[in-house]
């Protein structure tokens, strides 16, 4: 990584009318949160469960089979406590000051909002809302988490109770899927981070971007690589701390 690349990413986030930056797990890989799809991250757990984390984190599974998801789902997402890190403190700086309009998260983690985003449209849910399976009764994080991994049940007439998270085989939410689009397509700057843009429809909403500049933070190739006008290949933390002491000094 070059400063001179940085101040090039600078001088573009500062020059924008509109900047929005789509983000996926490698946001959040920094500050302990584990990546689906590194050697190290949770395609580990087929070994102990026997498929593969999309299987479990199913519509269909989630209902034939609660008690193993909520075994797995408390323990890879809500038996550890994460901070934001450089790059999401960097971005919530850059909202602050005007510079930055929006950030689509893939990740359901809350980590943007931790750091102070906030305009955050979190197309995948988030593990800070649940809802009763049969009554749709809202609960909070504390209800799940008690639990310790067993299947958290509604007070009120003992439904399971479901995180806000968009399962596979479930759609996005069309609500935020239209600002997400909205967001994108008004945009003349698009930073593209952590995420290697497999994961459809998400990585979809790339292509409604009618902008000049499109921006990648990814340690990997993407399909999108062609496109981007400027390409990194470092941590997405350190490029965006050195972006913001470009800007801001310090």
């Amino acid at each position: 990584m070059t400063d001179e690349k940085i101040s090039r990413l600078a001088r573009m986030i500062s020059d924008s009318k509109s900047t929005v930056f789509f983000g996926g797990a490698g946001v959040s890989t920094e500050s302990g949160v584990k990546d689906y799809r590194s050697e190290d991250g949770l395609y580990n757990t087929v070994k102990q469960y026997g498929v593969p984390p999309e299987t479990i984190l199913s519509r269909s599974f989630f209902e034939a089979k609660p008690e193993v998801f909520y075994d797995f789902y408390y323990k890879y997402f809500l038996s550890y406590d994460v901070e934001p890190n450089p790059a999401h403190r960097a971005l919530a700086r850059l909202e602050e000051k005007g510079l930055l309009d929006a950030i689509i998260t893939q990740n359901i983690d809350g980590l943007h909002q931790k750091a102070g985003s906030k305009n955050v449209l979190e197309i995948h849910g988030t593990v800070y809302k649940y809802h009763c399976f049969s009554c749709g009764r809202e609960f909070p994080t504390e209800s799940v988490k008690d639990c310790k991994g067993k299947i958290p049940k509604c007070e009120s007439c003992g439904g399971i109770i479901k995180p806000d998270v968009v399962l596979y085989e479930e759609p996005l939410d069309e609500k935020i899927l239209t600002r997400a689009i909205k967001a994108i397509s008004k945009a003349d700057l698009l930073i593209i981070g952590g995420t290697s843009l497999a994961v459809y429809p998400a990585a979809g909403l790339i292509r409604y971007f009618c902008g000049e500049n499109i921006v990648l933070i990814n340690r990997s190739e993407t399909p999108y690589d062609s496109r981007a006008g400027l390409i990194f290949r470092e941590k997405i933390g350190e490029v965006m701390r050195g972006v913001e002491r470009e800007i801001f000094g310090g």
